[in-house]
């Protein structure tokens, strides 16, 4: 009897000391070391909650988070609501983007202890990940009030907003985290996106105006100027742009700006340059047409938009473009051979049968002009009001043509 007290006694002594060693190795960040203990701790007392407790952690260290969250979850089987295994397991849950199983568990260790900010802002975090932005903020509002140099919290609680489209409440908040942590600066760039995509172009610049060395932020002011028509704005940007990182998207903007600040004699180079470097780009080809007919060139955005097409002769829009341009032009036969493309590609609109049937009155066709013309109203149906009734007008005259031969 006194020899098996004796040894248990030595195993409780063993299992202490093995625990004190593990704790130890945690202490100084050895996982390995605390893996290989706790390890054996576990194995000789399955029922031990602190020891798979600490397991996890080794296991978090080494960064094996699978097993992380079995230890976790074991320790939470074996000690329900034990709230620091609550806490790393959802932690390594947001880590494996996981946030919907991370959401619980964080409001059981909130529930539990509401005083302490991080908590609040991992569930917010958790929240955010799900897309759940409005039930984030209060998270993070109740996070900065208690903690207003958290430069992180600050932050998430301006996406928070942005995202929900408060945009005007979003950016002191953004600039208070920039404050906190230059590091965050950058997302600045993210808010006048988002200024952008809801049309408040003004807003955005200044945002803009603060990154003058990226080379992004002055492409898209830049951009804003051009949509704005103030192309005397927008050459300095592009310029500036080209000067930090040049790129063929780069010094085509800073093309088209010169030619719509009537600077032909800086754009045509350039231009030049491009096509040179790349004649069998397709994108370049189309983009190059594109600022041709922007300009009311319409033979030279016709040559591009061919040499596009022939380069990828099932592109719709290649044709498509082609055929507005060769009208604009007053290319008739060209236009017509745009057309009868797309015909064979099945890629005809409503529009492409207004532009024939413009071709066909052009060419004094009044059967096949009239045909088309009745066509596009046929599809058209309220789409297209303007062309609809210059259609409406000529098929009646047409129609008068047709009857009286």
């Amino acid at each position: 009897m006194f020899a098996v007290v004796a040894v248990a006694l030595l195993s409780v002594l063993n299992s202490a000391d093995l625990q004190t060693q593990g704790l130890k190795a945690l202490d100084r960040q050895d996982y390995r070391q605390a893996e290989q203990i706790f390890t054996q701790l576990v194995g000789n007392d399955p029922k031990d909650y602190t020891a798979t407790f600490n397991l996890g952690l080794a296991e978090t260290g080494l960064k094996n988070d699978e097993k992380a969250i079995q230890y976790f979850k074991q320790t939470l089987d074996l000690s329900p609501g034990l709230h620091p295994a609550e806490l790393n397991l959802a932690m390594l849950y947001l880590r494996n983007k996981r946030g919907t199983e991370a959401i619980p568990l964080l409001e059981s260790v909130i529930k539990a202890d509401p005083g302490k900010p991080k908590p609040h802002q991992y569930l917010a975090e958790a929240l955010a990940s799900t897309g759940r932005w409005k039930e984030a903020e209060p998270e993070l509002q109740w996070v900065v009030q208690h903690d207003p140099k958290n430069a992180a919290a600050q932050l998430a609680l301006g996406q928070s907003l942005m995202h929900q489209g408060k945009l005007a409440e979003a950016e002191p908040v953004y600039k208070q985290a920039a404050t906190l942590n230059p590091a965050f600066k950058s997302y600045l760039l993210e808010l006048a996106v988002a200024m952008i995509g809801a049309n408040r172009q003004e807003a955005a610049i200044p945002l803009l105006s603060e990154f003058p060395e990226d080379p992004g932020a002055r492409e898209k002011l830049g951009q804003l100027y051009l949509d704005g028509n103030q192309p005397a704005k927008a050459v300095p940007e592009f310029e500036a742009a080209v000067q930090i990182a040049l790129t063929p998207a780069n010094r085509l903007a800073l093309a088209t700006a010169y030619l719509k600040n009537n600077q032909k004699d800086k754009a045509a180079p350039i231009l030049k340059d491009a096509l040179a470097a790349s004649p069998d780009d397709y994108d370049l080809q189309m983009a190059v047409g594109r600022v041709f007919r922007d300009q009311r060139n319409s033979t030279e955005a016709a040559d591009h938009f061919f040499a596009a097409a022939k380069l990828k002769p099932d592109s719709a829009e290649a044709w498509s473009d082609l055929a507005g341009s060769c009208v604009l032009a007053q290319m008739y036969p060209q236009a017509l051979g745009a057309l009868e493309k797309l015909h064979e590609l099945n890629a005809e609109k409503p529009g492409h049968f207004f532009l024939r049937a413009i071709v066909l009155d052009k060419l004094r066709q009044p059967k096949p002009a009239l045909a088309n013309y009745k066509r596009f109203l046929e599809l058209s149906t309220g789409q297209n009001p303007d062309q609809e009734f210059q259609a409406r007008q000529r098929a009646k005259i047409l129609q008068h043509e047709v009857n009286g031969r």
